[in-house]
């Protein structure tokens, strides 16, 4: 059957398969059981079973009843190496709003100028996926997802695709988080950290699950759990905390509420491995500008445990990250290529068996016009392609994340540089994922539920952005009185706090003033738009913008509104300010519901904040809490008085 023909008779063909999943009694939460469309079902013992390679028996990886392992054992002895080497990439890929796999119609961003994921799924047998930008209306993104699965099915094997995503259920929009326009939303993980609610992690990660499974992501690019010991690092608010006990009590609760029973589950994929967060400078590894990994502390187990935490809670997945180990190893080279990281220390000491996914873009340059973004492969960019790739998988690397080179890998395996047994191991783990998360029984997903599900977890989100919260000074300011002050509002929406005081013009009429600030950064390289997003540089305000804020503070008691997305160095601010007050990603709305009183804020600094650039500048990159004298310790927060 022709894959318009399918597309046509879809809603016909959902509706009689729910009714299918009754039978065989193995529901899968927002996704019912769907009885596969374009060959023939096989019915035995009262149930039916979808014919994937359509020859009219049931084979052993067809068949839910027979053990995972005999099934992924049946599977790989019927796959080419074509198909072999297609399991073992991830490339990036955008959704067409047409619900059309083949057409990149509508699609937003970078995704927009690569071939459609079902150009790349027929042409090069890949089946996995990172899906950028998504349609604002998300019943969109629930049809292409099972457009998508559709198509998997016309394939000589009918092996299903996972599709994988970075976090979406954040406040604000920095790198790698993607404002949660749709999804319900959240503060930072830093704001978890603040919090420090095991049960709350939990509760969070049961809603991403559910909101994930309601369009089709059936892996996370997360939990990133890298410690913030380094102050200066661009993706602090990804992480919890610089504390290693702390983050390793958090991530537990994550990964079980995401990957559930995994039939229910969202695979995660936690990184960066062993720990991204001692880069030198604070400088990101994503780019050539970056001076190493370093661990002037002696610290590099310290890093591990949060990952040690990881592996008890069964992580499906691992992502190690670009950056040099400094002299940790036997070669300064970048952590995919590194067999002391990879071999020895993941697969050796820990005894990892999961799927191991490079960071992305380890083997192509990439071209922006007259800028290229060249390669991450440091330590070994004198390789070539074929090289890079050939280490890679030689130091127990799975998957080539953020690459469709395929060609690259069968042509090692034709060379017999890489056997088609070392292939196998790593497509046994990449398919036992597969076969956990119930792809190849129930690919499908329920359209009809998108809207029932995403964003019902509202209020939680705001509880969140409230809760985390905190408190670093108050001199007897806060709770600021409801509906009798005259308020001077600055970087805030004034009809938001109309809902709370009286809003005026200017600082001289009102009774208190409310700034809100965002931790300073300054872009590092802005000939690549991409590391012009990159939250680098000094932690403090400077110049003409330091003092006006300054300003401020002198002719009005202020509330100073701080986002961390990294620890600010604000020593002048706090002594000025008449309250001080820290969140980690929050609405107007939410800063109003704290600072008027109707909420109290409950946060603990999950990082130190320095006192000086000075202090930033002497500390050990890989070391938490060790900055001289910090103007505030990690730890620290305030309480309403009663």
């Amino acid at each position: 059957m022709m894959f318009s023909t399918m597309i046509k008779n879809r809603t016909a063909v959902f509706a009689s398969l729910i009714a299918v999943s009754c039978m065989n009694e193995t529901p899968i939460e927002l996704a019912p059981l769907t009885e596969q469309k374009s060959k023939a079902i096989i019915e035995m013992d009262g149930m039916k079973f979808r014919d994937l390679n359509g020859n009219g028996a049931l084979d052993p990886y067809e068949d839910s009843r027979v053990d995972t392992e005999e099934r992924i054992t049946d599977l790989i002895g019927q796959m080419s190496i074509a198909e072999k080497v297609g399991m073992m990439w991830i490339p990036g890929t955008g959704v067409s709003g047409t619900g059309d796999p083949m057409s990149t119609k509508e699609v937003e961003g970078p995704a927009a100028r690569m071939p459609s994921i079902g150009a790349t799924m027929t042409g090069k047998e890949i089946r996995h996926f990172n899906v950028w930008s998504l349609p604002t209306d998300l019943t969109l993104v629930a049809n292409w997802y099972n457009s998508v699965q559709l198509l998997a099915e016309e394939s000589r094997l009918g092996i299903p695709v996972t599709i994988a995503s970075d976090p979406r259920h954040h406040f604000s929009e920095n790198i790698f988080s993607v404002a949660a326009t749709q999804f319900t939303q959240f503060c930072e993980m830093p704001g978890f950290a603040a919090i420090g609610d095991e049960n709350l992690v939990r509760e969070f990660a049961e809603v991403v699950r559910k909101e994930y499974l309601a369009v089709g992501i059936r892996e996370s690019l997360h939990p990133q759990i890298d410690l913030a010991t380094e102050p200066r690092w661009s993706r602090i608010n990804g992480n919890f905390s610089e504390d290693a006990e702390l983050t390793a009590r958090l991530v537990k609760p994550y990964i079980e509420g995401l990957q559930s029973d995994m039939n229910n589950g969202v695979a995660c994929m936690t990184k960066h491995f062993p720990g991204g967060g001692p880069q030198k400078k604070g400088l990101d590894p994503h780019f050539a500008f970056q001076e190493g990994q370093i661990y002037p502390g002696d610290n590099f187990d310290y890093h591990l445990i949060p990952f040690e935490a990881a592996f008890e809670a069964n992580t499906s997945a691992i992502m190690p990250y670009y950056g040099i180990p400094t002299d940790q190893t036997e070669e300064n080279v970048a952590m995919a290529f590194n067999k002391v990281i990879i071999t020895e220390l993941l697969r050796g000491k820990y005894a990892y068996d999961g799927v191991v996914c490079t960071d992305w873009g380890l083997i192509t340059d990439v071209n922006f016009g007259p800028v290229v973004w060249p390669a991450r492969a440091w330590g070994v960019e004198h390789l070539s392609g074929l090289e890079r790739v050939e280490r890679i998988i030689e130091v127990g690397c799975d998957q080539f994340g953020g690459e469709n080179r395929t060609e690259l890998l069968i042509e090692l395996v034709e060379e017999e540089k890489i056997s088609e047994a070392r292939l196998d191991e790593s497509v046994r783990r990449i398919l036992r994922q597969k076969f956990a998360l119930g792809l190849f029984d129930n690919p499908f997903i329920d359209e009809t539920v998108v809207n029932n599900v995403v964003g019902a977890a509202k209020d939680l989100g705001l509880a969140t952005q409230q809760r985390s919260m905190t408190l670093l000074k108050n001199e007897a300011t806060l709770p600021l009185a409801q509906n009798s002050l005259k308020v001077y509002a600055k970087n805030m929406d004034s009809a938001t706090v109309a809902q709370y005081a009286t809003v005026v013009s200017n600082p001289e009429e009102a009774d208190v003033a409310i700034i809100r600030l965002n931790t300073p950064w300054v872009p590092v390289d802005t000939k690549n738009f991409f590391a012009a997003g990159f939250h680098h540089g000094d932690l403090d305000f400077k110049g003409e913008e330091k003092e006006e804020i300054l300003a401020l503070l002198e002719k009005v008691p202020t509330v100073v509104d701080l986002y961390l997305d990294r620890p600010a160095v604000v020593p002048e601010i706090s002594e000025q300010a008449a309250a001080l007050i820290a969140n980690f990603g929050a609405s107007d709305q939410s800063v109003c519901e704290v600072l008027f009183g109707n909420t109290a804020p409950e946060g603990k600094l999950p990082f130190e904040l320095p006192s000086s650039m000075q202090a930033v500048e002497e500390q050990k990159a890989d070391l938490p809490y060790d900055s001289k004298d910090p103007l505030y310790e990690f730890g620290f927060g305030l309480s309403y008085p009663e």
